[in-house]
């Protein structure tokens, strides 16, 4: 046996104890529901701290973010400000479902808003929304574990093997621990993916030859591209304007990457915590003292700074080390072609995009470049890998399962189900999701990418809900219900699978995949939106406005902005109204020429491309926000004032359907 496979076998073996020691110790501590589904509310700051980031950061961003990056360049590493947007979504909403969580006894998210809006409808609808989200990511995240092991045992272990195989120790642990479980797993998990990242960015530098070869690199690259921006610059190092009108968006002239493309892309990622999970997360804190130091320090900066310079060092690096063959043929001064010898030896190509997996095989290729000198670090370097794809995934695996058995088991069928009862169909809903997100992985991929480009969008409709719950009391349930209803569907008919949908039936779609240079997570919360807010404008009622206000009464009691930093709100809407603006939307342009003319390296101011300049100001610029609203203004900070728990867990007020006397005394 090859030495890295030794070494691979060992550290699976490894992690896979770490893992099962706390699916045991998980399963032990849960002796109620909410013990299992929220780990009792008793998750500690650095746990959560660590779970979150590595929750919100999956896979995708160890093995498909780089990929993405080689393959569209620098207008596609306006991704990376996902470490900024994704926990934006947390600054406006965790606090407050927190405190929600904490003085009604919540659960789940359906049960937060049912509550609110005293209706079911709208929480089958948030059931459905963790599924959409949760069976497809899941499967991307498990078919790409089996893809990885696929090539780094050169073929020894099948892709669809790998898969399966691979699930049933994140199925086991996550069914055993529940939300616990996956938390302590969640914390070594993102030491593993930030060290992974880094270590392969810092391979592909070294294979390069440094930073000054990486950017002659650039050059040359931007010098022989074909593909050209309407302004005449290489799609590598510049967005292609603010917005095409054009009925197809990944058709747009010089790349789909538009300013208006990246914003609206910002909004289907800001679904990551805006999705019906990351509320069970937030149930889950013993207070909110872990929220302002995930989102600013472990997220904001950490995470950001690792993708805007080590995962770009991959992505960027993979067309000077023998990838791409245009690069090896054109400009073979630049390039050390240590890549496409494995390329032509293993897969029978000379170039990346030809491989079976196209761009998301170069990470598992830089990884194998240690298979002669560290084969210890390829083992290693696999299960940071196979730790990233696993995190988000025993995550949403927990959640939707909790979501099931509480808002549609307990809630509907078994009213009076015992704890252990809740617990054992917690389990079963785990194995249902698994099974659904590898039977959908394995017998279509197409199908697979299709259902993965919805999750995060459908993550993002949940907006308007929170919106609701967490400030306006005006918006109603009519409202709010129909708006979420209509935004699932304005994602799936502006995206592929609407279109796949609507020719089955004989009917074209006009407006193609992301009509106007914009994201579907665009689009559905544009209908979303729209209706909730037609809608509660002609269904206010007020008996039903009074009892939304005393939850309202309540946050704004605890949760509202101290009267010695009120003056600080008009800042905190000026600075991220100017960020979004200039960082990930329209302004964005600007970096295209700001710091040095694309097409000649001798301007370029930081001895870089002006783009990558000017992303990397904005990331910093976007610490700094992120700091201002958690910390300065106080949104994710602890409440000055205690909150009281009224129940401990709605669940356990006896009969299933009963609502929360709110007109009670004291209430």
């Amino acid at each position: 046996m090859e030495p890295k496979l030794i070494w691979l076998l060992a550290f699976v073996v490894l992690y896979w104890a770490y893992c099962i020691f706390w699916g045991i110790k998980g399963a032990i501590s849960s002796r109620t529901a909410s013990d299992y589904f929220i780990a009792g509310r008793g998750i500690s700051l650095w746990v959560f701290v660590l779970a979150a980031t590595a929750t919100s950061f999956s896979g995708w961003t160890f093995m498909g973010h780089p990929g993405l990056l080689y393959r569209d360049g620098f207008q596609y590493a306006y991704a990376s400000f996902y470490a900024i947007t994704i926990p934006f979504t947390g600054v406006i909403f965790l606090k407050r479902q927190w405190m929600l969580g904490k003085r009604y006894g919540f659960v789940t998210p359906g049960e937060m808003l049912s509550e609110y809006f005293r209706g079911d409808f709208i929480r089958i609808l948030v059931v459905i929304v963790a599924l959409c989200f949760s069976v497809p990511y899941l499967g991307l995240q498990l078919r790409a574990s089996g893809f990885l092991f696929n090539v780094l045992t050169d073929g020894l272990l099948g892709i669809n093997v790998g898969m399966w195989l691979l699930s049933a120790v994140v199925f086991i642990y996550v069914a055993s621990g529940g939300l616990r479980a996956v938390a302590y797993v969640d914390t070594l998990q993102c030491i593993l993916l930030a060290f992974g990242i880094v270590a392969i960015g810092v391979i592909a530098l070294n294979a390069v030859g440094g930073f000054e070869k990486l950017n002659e690199g650039i050059a040359a690259l931007a010098e022989l591209d074909q593909k050209r921006t309407p302004a005449g610059y290489s799609h590598y190092i510049a967005i292609p304007g603010v917005i095409q009108f054009v009925a197809n968006g990944p058709s747009a002239t010089g790349g789909a990457w538009t300013g208006m493309m990246i914003l609206t892309y910002m909004f289907a990622l800001m679904g990551i915590q805006s999705a019906p999970a990351f509320t069970m997360w937030a149930f889950s804190n013993r207070n909110p003292a872990p929220f302002a130091p995930q989102q600013v320090w472990a997220s904001s900066f950490g995470i950001g700074l690792i993708l805007f310079v080590f995962t770009a060092f991959q992505g960027i690096g993979g067309h000077f080390l023998g990838a791409d063959a245009a690069m090896n043929a054109a400009k073979p001064e630049v390039v050390n072609n240590v890549l496409g010898g494995m390329l032509a030896s293993d897969f029978g190509v000379n170039d990346l995009m030809k491989a079976p997996g196209k761009q998301g095989m170069l990470v598992p290729l830089l990884i194998n470049l240690m298979a002669d000198t560290a084969p210890w670090l390829v083992g290693l370097l696999a299960v940071c890998a196979l730790a990233a794809m696993q995190s988000t995934g025993a995550a949403y695996m927990s959640t939707a399962g909790g979501m099931l058995t509480r808002d549609i088991l307990k809630h509907f069928i078994m009213p009076n189900a015992s704890h252990a009862t809740q617990k054992l169909w917690g389990r079963v809903g785990v194995g249902v999701i698994v099974l659904a997100a590898l039977i959908v992985a394995t017998v279509s991929t197409d199908a697979l990418v299709l259902l993965g480009g919805l999750a995060v969008a459908f993550g993002f409709q949940m907006w308007p809900a929170l919106i609701a719950v967490c400030y306006v009391p005006w918006f109603t349930k009519a409202g709010i219900t129909t708006g979420l209803f209509l935004g699932i569907l304005g994602v799936i008919f502006t995206e592929k699978f609407g279109a796949q949908i609507a020719g089955a039936f004989g009917y074209t779609l006009p407006w193609g995949r992301w009509p106007l240079t914009m994201h579907s997570a665009f689009w559905g919360i544009v209908v979303n939106l729209g209706a909730a807010i037609i809608i509660s404008a002609i269904s206010q009622s007020k008996a039903s406005y009074e009892h939304r206000m005393k939850f309202h009464n309540f946050l704004r009691e605890h949760a509202a902005v101290p009267e010695d930093k009120r003056s600080l709100i008009p800042a905190a809407w000026i600075i991220t109204l100017v960020w979004f603006f200039f960082a990930i939307g329209p302004g964005a342009v600007i970096g295209n020429t700001i710091f040095g003319d694309p097409n000649d390296a001798a301007t370029w101011m930081f001895g870089m491309p002006s783009i990558w300049a000017w992303q990397i100001l904005w990331w910093a610029l976007g610490v700094f926000m992120m700091w201002f609203l958690a910390y300065r203004v106080g949104m994710s900070q602890v409440p000055e004032r205690e909150v009281e728990a009224l129940v401990e867990d709605i669940g356990d007020l006896g009969e299933g359907k009963a609502r929360l006397d709110l007109d009670a005394p004291g209430k």
